[in-house]
């Protein structure tokens, strides 16, 4: 665990070099199997621990001072280039992101960075430029994306959290599908830039919530998550929303599994004094608002790609789609906003949290994606995956916890969902459920 870990080092239990060489030996061991990792930086990482190891020594203490974690190849990190899962010839970054420099500060090694799907675009990570990436409790099915590198580097035990973004889910439904708490903060909690047109939020996946919102406070350069986290919650009145919002006419079904799986959650939270009602925010066309947004994102990626030919051919014409979206229809979707923050939001005027699927169905099967024309694909995985984008449409925070495992051993999740400023309360309520579900005790 993260926290045991920055406790274990300050109380001389253990050293960085340790802990670093056990998470490198980890990743390399599991490499041919799950393949986490797009970048793993042995030397470099060691010799960021053996400085941990001198100042920890010297007295001096931070809150991962020495620990070892994970990053997507989404975030800059100097040395090294940021691909974001695609393949070609990307210049090595000269400096390091906020969020790394916000790592580095609290004395986290930073170990490697892992897998993501070209630009985050699916929620499965496999890809041309590196293959296929496993589930450590199934490898036959994918750990989700974009964040599956992330995911299955904590689920697979190689270090105690890591860093993932989120666009459209792709911390939560990685986390979902391995059985992992992963938080997407409201837009403006962290210093980051508005990616993708400011639907793309960055946080962390870990097992526990203690460790997810110790990791969180690091991002964020604050010390109230994790004080969030310790603090029971008061009785709340819950929403149990299992309607996803429509997008352009996919039908959803969510599969009886998963939906045992969250109303499982609400009985839990139910049991533990909170009031527990059925109820829906009211998306609406939602969608219009988010689209643009994102696929306009997504061409600011391909267009800065070394070499757009060696783009899967769904990404490249999804980015031309943005491109032809970037004018009148990007200006209306922002704003948009505003009339979708407060549509939806009515549902915080008559409940406190929203309780609903992180995914409609359990992991897809490696290779479901594959051989699949774009409008395919976009079926394909809105079918899977159609709860968790409106969350950042509205720039508001989100976090799933695991819900169970089906009969054949495969994670699902649920997702708590706030408004604007909700994560602490969030955290407090999912630190709740954990001290009674004790998902952490259960590993691939």
């Amino acid at each position: 665990m993260l926290a045991a870990q920055a406790a274990a080092l300050a109380r001389g239990e253990t050293t960085s070099v340790q802990l670093t060489q056990d998470a490198l030996g980890r990743a390399h061991a599991t490499q041919p199997t799950l393949n986490t990792f797009r970048l793993l930086r042995r030397d470099a990482a060691l010799v960021e621990a053996e400085d941990a190891d001198r100042r920890l020594a010297a007295g001096e203490r931070l809150p991962l001072l020495g620990v070892p974690v994970a990053i997507k190849d989404d975030m800059d990190l100097a040395g090294a280039p940021t691909a974001f899962g695609c393949a070609g010839d990307f210049p090595v970054v000269a400096e390091d992101g906020v969020l790394v420099r916000h790592l580095r500060a609290a004395g986290a090694v930073i170990v490697g960075k892992t897998n993501t799907p070209e630009f985050g675009l699916w929620p499965v990570t496999e890809g041309e430029a590196f293959g296929v990436t496993r589930n450590p409790w199934h490898p036959g099915h994918t750990p989700g994306g974009s964040s599956g590198g992330s995911a299955a580097a904590v689920a697979a035990g190689i270090v105690a959290a890591a860093v993932g973004s989120d666009g459209a889910g792709s911390i939560r439904i990685p986390a979902a599908w391995t059985h992992l708490v992963g938080v997407k903060p409201g837009r403006g909690t962290l210093p980051t830039p508005a990616a993708f047109n400011g639907i793309t939020e960055w946080g962390p996946l870990a097992r526990t919530t203690e460790d997810a919102a110790l990791l969180l406070d690091v991002l964020a350069g604050e010390s109230r998550f994790r004080a969030a986290a310790a603090r029971e919650p008061a009785r709340l009145r819950i929403a149990l929303s299992l309607r996803a919002a429509f997008m352009g006419g996919v039908r959803v079904r969510l599969d009886p599994r998963v939906r045992a799986a969250v109303v499982g959650v609400a009985r839990e939270l139910h049991a533990l004094g909170h009031e527990i009602v059925v109820d829906e925010p009211a998306y609406g066309l939602i969608g219009l608002t988010f689209l643009p947004r994102s696929l306009a994102g997504v061409e600011e990626w391909c267009a800065a790609a070394p070499d757009r030919s060696l783009l899967d051919v769904r990404t490249s014409d999804t980015g031309k789609l943005g491109a032809r979206l970037s004018g009148r229809a990007l200006r209306l979707s922002r704003a948009s906003l505003r009339h979708y923050r407060r549509k939806v939001g009515r549902v915080f005027e008559r409940v406190d949290v929203v309780l609903a699927p992180t995914t409609a169905t359990p992991p897809l099967p490696v290779g479901a994606i594959d051989g699949l024309s774009g409008w395919r694909t976009d079926r394909t995985v809105m079918a899977a995956c159609p709860y968790a984008w409106p969350w950042n449409a509205l720039g508001w925070p989100g976090m799933n916890v695991p819900a169970g495992l089906t009969a054949d051993g495969l994670p699902v999740g649920a997702q708590l969902l706030a408004p604007s400023g909700g994560e602490e309360l969030l955290l407090s309520l999912a630190a709740q459920l954990e001290s009674v579900l004790r998902w952490d005790e259960r590993r691939p």
